[in-house]
């Protein structure tokens, strides 16, 4: 097996369909039973030491973790926010780029958000990753060793002895834009959801897929049989304020944009989330909530659940959160038309909260 593309990082068993295991071992002179007991350790133990790997022949140990696990991604910085309940984890990957993950825990939950690209050419002009531009994209292997990670410390403790004892949901929603890294989105999801063994066990219902609305993609997602939950980051009800703060709205419109994500709720069953960040004298008004409920209900209220947040706001940014009357007079507007309203809650102001902002930091200092 071949590196995803060039310029990526190696292969690792988690860019593998367990179906193409056999072959992949065939070309590195493995049995496929090989493959088979790494994945075990790797997606059960969630460890890709050799040292861990009792039940192999010694002298393959090491052989073993080079060939099938390399290591792509490296822990280097790390914050906490939320009295323990927020971290934030930067991580060095394999050509010295840096990604962002952020753990957190709930009651009876912990979820870890993580990321699909270095940088981000949405160009979103109140994103801390768009500030970036685009370096690369992430391979299967790099977002699901995220996800290894997240789920060894959850398991280890990291939340202390009330806290959950295992990862419970995952979302992509870190630095990157998951539907432009399409297959590799894809793979990492079916790994995530696949039974221990072969994947991490989360069930598929608990991960949800964030876009800016990249139409044919969601489309083509509805298409997939994976019941993942679809975010969709609306931010604008009109084109008018929509293209400049998703330029990708040019290409698309909102009316195209909210039609694609109701057709994936038809096609999955699945709720649409629609996310929304309030910022201040920019998207806050309440005729924009009125518009925004008059264009989602005419699909019904029951397909979407509309998830306005406070601005997380960007070191050095004019961009900020809305003040608080605004922000309840926007929700109330929302609730009144009969459409499921949470307000959610903010993590994370306390450090560099806004996905981005500490790999920007890496890259500039």
């Amino acid at each position: 097996m071949k590196s995803p593309d060039p310029g990526q990082p190696p292969a690792h068993l988690a860019d593998c369909e367990p179906d193409e295991w056999a072959s992949w071992a065939a070309s590195l002179g493995l049995p496929r039973m090989r493959l088979a007991q790494t994945a075990r350790h790797y997606f059960t133990h969630l460890s890709r030491s050799a040292a861990d790997m009792t039940d192999l022949p010694a002298a393959e140990r090491q052989r073993l973790t080079e060939k099938l696990l390399p290591d792509l991604v490296r822990p280097v910085t790390e914050q906490l926010a939320d009295s323990g309940q927020t971290i934030k984890t930067l991580y060095r990957l394999h050509d010295a780029t840096a990604v962002e993950t952020v753990l957190m825990t709930y009651p009876g939950r912990a979820t870890l958000c993580l990321s699909s690209q270095v940088g981000c050419a949405m160009g979103c002009p109140f994103c801390a990753t768009g500030r970036l531009g685009l370096k690369r994209n992430l391979s299967a292997a790099e977002m699901v060793d995220q996800v290894r990670q997240a789920a060894a410390a959850v398991r280890q403790g990291v939340f202390g002895t009330d806290g959950p004892d295992r990862l419970s949901n995952v979302v992509f929603m870190g630095m990157g834009e998951p539907l432009a890294n399409y297959r590799a989105t894809v793979r990492a999801v079916r790994a995530i959801g696949r039974p221990p063994g072969s994947g991490f066990g989360i069930s598929l219902r608990h991960l949800t897929i964030s876009t800016c609305g990249l139409v044919p993609a969601i489309e083509r997602l509805a298409g997939e049989g994976l019941p993942v939950r679809l975010a969709l980051s609306l931010h604008a009800p009109d084109d008018a304020l929509r293209d400049q703060l998703v330029p990708v709205n040019r290409r698309f419109g909102v009316a195209r944009t909210l039609a694609a994500a109701y057709q994936y709720y038809q096609a999955t069953g699945r709720r649409v989330s629609i996310e929304y960040a309030l910022m201040r004298d920019i998207n806050d008004q309440a005729w924009r909530a009125s518009l925004l409920a008059e264009r989602l209900c005419q699909y019904g209220t029951g397909w979407v659940h509309l998830n306005p947040i406070p601005l997380n706001p960007v070191a050095g940014s004019v961009w900020t959160a809305s003040r608080p009357k605004m922000q309840d007079r926007f929700v109330h507007r929302l609730e009144v038309s009969g459409l499921a309203v949470t307000l959610r809650e903010t993590r994370g102001q306390e450090i560099d909260g806004a996905c981005g902002q500490l790999a920007a930091k890496e890259v500039l200092n």
